[in-house]
Formats: C-alpha cells, sequence, structure tokens
C-alpha cells in the first residue's frame, strides 16, 4: 500500500490541529488505536481526544510543524518542532519548543493503528523550568563526558 497521500492528510491535520479539528480524529485513527509519548500510554479514539484535548488546556498557541517524513508501505516516521507558548503563574507566558518524531503504523484503509511519540522531556521540558531546570543542567553536566 502506498501511504504517501494518508501521511500527506495526516500532516495537514496535525499541522492544522485546534479543538475544532479534533472531531476529525476518526478520519485519521482506528477506533481502537494505541497512542504512546513520554506521559501517556492510551488506547482508543477518545482517550487519544483527551490527551489532545488537555494539550490545549496546558499551553497556549500549540502548533506542530513536521519538518521530515519517512513513508513504507506500513507506516511512517515524522520528524517535528512542536511550538507553543507556556503558561506561568508567575510571569509572563514563554515560548517554547520539543523537538521530536512520532513513529506511525497504518492499517490497510490507510488509518493509524500505533502512535508512539518520542521526545526528550528531560531536556525538551524540565531543564527549561526554573529550580528542576537547574538541577537537570547540573546533573547534565556531571554525567556528561
Amino acid at each position: 500500500m502506498d501511504n504517501r497521500l494518508t501521511v500527506d492528510a495526516l500532516i495537514a491535520f496535525y499541522e492544522g490541529l485546534s479543538p475544532e479539528t479534533l472531531q476529525n480524529l476518526p478520519r485519521y485513527y482506528a477506533a481502537d488505536a494505541c497512542f504512546k509519548d513520554p506521559f501517556n500510554e492510551v488506547r482508543g479514539l477518545q482517550s487519544i481526544e483527551r490527551i489532545f484535548t488537555h494539550m490545549f488546556r496546558q499551553v497556549s498557541e500549540p502548533r506542530f510543524v513536521v519538518l521530515e517524513r519517512v513513508v513504507d508501505g506500513q507506516g511512517a516516521l515524522l520528524v517535528w518542532d512542536f511550538h507553543y507558548r507556556l503558561r506561568l503563574p508567575w510571569g509572563p507566558d514563554r515560548r517554547e519548543l520539543i523537538r521530536g518524531s512520532s513513529h506511525l503504523r497504518f492499517d490497510p484503509e490507510g488509518k493509524v493503528v500505533w502512535h508512539r511519540d518520542y521526545w526528550d522531556a528531560a531536556e525538551e521540558l524540565y531543564a527549561k523550568l526554573p529550580g528542576l531546570g537547574w538541577l537537570m543542567r547540573a546533573l547534565r553536566g556531571k554525567l556528561a563526558a
């Protein structure tokens, strides 16, 4: 199966993701799809939708930009940047960036059945937080060759 058109449509969905477009998730994901990232591991459309809904509540202006793609007959690998504005209770919002990738597998109908996100929570998230960030940077300095 040639998944290039499926991946093109999926990338457009990710790059245009909003609370309103989440209703289109069933067009792209199978009913029993699995999703895993550094904080979640779920199965099913409702659970996956809940993760994206939570993202919209936690950060402002979230936006995915897909930079690279590798597509084969069974799936795809997407390399992406996730831009967002972090809401801070103690000061102004901050623009942030997480670099990551998604490994996707498709069913015979071209819907995602397995979605695994890879990104370094320590580097991309924890190290940017006041207090905890200092500790993470100190540990990295001690462990680096």
